[in-house]
């Protein structure tokens, strides 16, 4: 119990700091949850943490009934990594680096954070909890599954906003999805 709280801790503030610090000063956007609530910021200003919060309420009403430590966990790290994001919203401001070198440092961050959680069975937010349940059922690794789910979310703000600074997401998203795949394939992942 403690090791998987620590975890979520790890997780969510590597996932805070890498998309307040990296990921939103060029205003571009992760995959997942947290993508979404970054587009629905874009949108219409919605808080991120949030969002991403009441995004995930219905996906972790059906991993309750599908798997209940994934519910328990996931929710907490979910809740926690939306709280990191908030609390952290002042790092947009600190660094000021050229954008391919945030996106490269911001996926990396955000891929260690996703990653780590997702070796312990535990979601940081409620695609990747969908990710996790599909691997579960399918046996093909959580983060392809999460790489493809992230992608389609990418490709969507793209058609949304129309902005072509986007195309830099996919390159997070990448950066995220093959640290996920290479941190949960290493040996065996707890289950």
């Amino acid at each position: 119990m403690l090791k998987k709280l620590a975890v979520i801790g790890f997780g969510s503030t590597m996932i805070g700091v890498g998309v307040n610090g990296f990921i939103l000063p060029f205003h571009l956007i992760n995959g997942g949850m947290f993508g979404i609530s970054i587009l629905f910021n874009y949108l219409w200003h919605f808080s991120i943490g949030l969002t991403f919060i009441f995004l995930n309420i219905p996906v972790y009403l059906l991993a309750y009934k599908s798997d209940i430590n994934y519910f328990t966990y996931g929710l907490i790290g979910a809740f926690f990594s939306g709280f990191m994001i908030e609390i952290l919203m002042p790092l947009k401001d600190v660094f000021h680096l050229p954008i391919i070198s945030s996106v490269i440092i911001g996926g990396t961050i955000v891929g260690i954070g996703v990653g780590t959680m997702l070796r312990n069975q535990i979601s940081p937010g409620g695609m990747d909890l969908l990710a996790l349940l599909f691997a579960k059922w399918t046996k093909v690794n959580v983060g392809i599954i999460a790489y493809a789910i992230d992608t389609v979310i990418i490709m969507s703000s793209l058609l949304l906003l129309r902005e072509p600074r986007l195309l830099y997401s996919l390159l997070i998203v990448s950066i995220v999805g093959l640290l996920a795949t290479a941190i949960t394939s290493v040996g065996h992942y707890e289950k």
